[in-house]
């Protein structure tokens, strides 16, 4: 798969089904895991999704047209500090809004900072996709902070902790584009079921 046209369409407080009934993909993460440079990498546009060194920009479920073909949706940043508790609940409410609601969903990108162990908050979330029988993706970013010899060393407890295999992870760095293939290969492999699928209900028996 290749992203040939990409688009904004609508950010969102509170998530609900947009006109075109199109397969999705989300992507999840803490604040200032890089998201927005992951979408922006993926498509290989500069500022289709707004990026910001200071956490907690996402504030919004923002959602973007791929390919004329299906929806990326770009969840809030969680886990971010300095926001109060009022905003944190809203922000929950927000994400657990759009998976009770969406029923176009067919991957959701769960990314996790390679440089680091998974927070609680990012337990959290891998709990929440599992319990709800949600099919997901550990995408560990910003890869290019350490050395290709340590990936594995750094990947150890990101495993554990996801409850998934180092071959079940992906590698990403927005910076060389390292992953980019293999993320878009997991993109086209998630639609495709999902259009077999439905050639497959639409057959007579």
């Amino acid at each position: 798969m290749e992203i040939k046209s990409a688009e904004f369409v609508t950010s969102m407080s509170a998530y609900a089904p947009p006109a075109q009934a199109l397969p999705q993909i989300a992507v999840a993460g803490k604040s200032n895991v890089g998201k927005s440079s992951l979408i922006n990498c993926l498509c290989r546009r500069k500022a289709l999704a707004k990026t910001s060194a200071t956490p907690g920009k996402t504030r919004l479920i923002n959602l973007f047209l791929l390919n004329g073909s299906f929806h990326l949706v770009d969840l809030p940043g969680y886990g971010f500090a300095k926001v109060d508790k009022r905003e944190k609940l809203r922000w929950g409410e927000m994400m657990e809004g759009y998976f009770r609601k969406t029923e176009k969903l067919k991957l959701t990108l769960h990314l996790v900072d390679i440089r680091h162990e998974p927070t609680a908050d990012d337990i959290q979330m891998n709990a929440f996709l599992r319990q709800t029988n949600q099919p997901f993706l550990v995408v560990a970013t910003k890869a290019d902070k350490i050395s290709r010899g340590a990936r594995m060393k750094q990947l150890a407890p990101i495993c554990r902790q996801m409850q998934v295999q180092p071959w079940q992870v992906i590698c990403f760095s927005s910076e060389t584009g390292d992953g980019r293939i293999q993320l878009l290969e997991a993109l086209e492999k998630a639609l495709a079921e999902q259009e077999n699928t439905e050639n497959t209900a639409g057959t007579p028996e």
